[in-house]
């Protein structure tokens, strides 16, 4: 049985490694502490103090699991040991020109394709499992592709295609 493989990039990898350290060097450190304080303080019982910090151990333990579980599964993908050839795939930052199909108005739009963990929306990081990944992914520099949303379809014209 084959373990199921799951794209990161080298930037998503990197923040999960050091979210990783932290829960492990600081955090738990910390709660460790904690727990040990809160056990002078009398009848565990009654001790809310110590309830809460075995509760956040718990879920730091379980994040670290969490984590580890994700970096063993992961793909990890250097986009920029990949020669670019202006075909958009996983790892590349995309800049578009959306149409919107019923008024014409355009609009640039700029994209990095990333794996499910690393989404940002702020940061303009998108799934390579969202509709706009997938409509555009395997397409090429200067390509034009229709995606169909709630808000109507809408027209991408591929402007250019970046691995960075």
């Amino acid at each position: 049985m084959s373990v199921q493989r799951y794209p990161m990039t080298q930037e998503g990898a990197l923040l999960i490694k050091a979210e990783l350290e932290s829960l492990k060097n600081v955090e738990r450190r910390r709660i460790i502490q904690a727990i040990a304080e809160s056990r002078l303080l009398g009848d565990l019982k009654e001790n809310a103090e110590y309830h809460a910090a075995k509760e956040e151990q718990g879920f730091i333990e379980g994040r670290i699991n969490e984590l580890e579980a994700k970096l063993s599964a992961a793909q990890i993908i250097d986009i920029t040991s990949v020669e670019n050839d202006g075909k958009v795939i996983f790892g590349a930052t995309v800049t578009l020109v959306r149409t919107d199909l019923e008024t014409g108005d355009e609009k640039i739009e700029r994209y990095k394709i990333v794996g499910d963990d690393e989404v940002n929306i702020r940061a303009n990081k998108i799934s390579f499992n969202s509709p706009l990944a997938r409509a555009i992914i395997g397409k090429m520099k200067k390509n034009t592709v229709e995606v169909n949303t709630p808000s109507g379809d809408i027209e991408y014209y591929i402007d250019q295609v970046e691995y960075i």
